[in-house]
């Protein structure tokens, strides 16, 4: 089975975790963002923000993490498996704190490739800050951009998922897929 690669992705407190966990609860095969779980992971061995003290080291979890999602999602038995967030994110949010990357982190990015990305824009009315979401609102816009500059370098065509409610914005996504 030739596996569809979707990413859902956009700053931070766009809605994207929504959106996988409704499509999970439709009983789509998803692949959640594992950045919460490394700095869970951090915060247990007694390092408060990970991204901050350490960027270079945390964006190499989520790249090894994120490659390991790529490649396990060829195993799932699923004709399409959504991912909260891509590679390209890890580039995005290091030229966001103006932190350069190896060359690993570019070839990555050239070498797992995903058949379509949705992006969602920040959006005032439902952005909260919690413990492990620290930016404002005008840095998630910042990070938008980057994620939009990161994605296009890569030559992909991003698609915009319109503000909307959570059922809404799903099935915009799935009308886009044919689903």
């Amino acid at each position: 089975m030739n596996t569809k690669r979707i990413v859902i992705t956009g700053g931070p407190g766009t809605g994207k975790s929504s959106i996988i966990n409704e499509l999970i609860r439709r009983d789509y095969t998803c692949l959640e963002e594992i950045s919460r779980h490394v700095i869970l992971e951090a915060k247990k061995q007694g390092v408060d923000q990970l991204f901050l003290t350490k960027p270079l080291l945390f964006s190499e979890l989520l790249l090894k993490g994120r490659e390991q999602q790529y490649t396990a999602a060829a195993n799932l038995n699923a004709e399409v498996v959504f991912f909260d967030r891509g590679v390209p994110d890890v580039l995005a949010y290091m030229d966001f704190i103006g932190d350069s990357y190896p060359q690993q982190f570019i070839d990555l990015c050239k070498d797992l490739k995903y058949n379509m990305v949705f992006i969602l824009k920040p959006w005032k009315s439902i952005y909260t800050i919690d413990n492990e979401r620290y930016e404002s609102f005008e840095q998630a816009l910042q990070i938008h951009d980057n994620l939009v500059n990161i994605y296009k370098n890569y030559n992909y065509t991003l698609i915009d998922v319109p503000f909307d409610t959570v059922e809404n914005r799903t099935n915009f996504i799935l009308k886009v897929l044919g689903l």
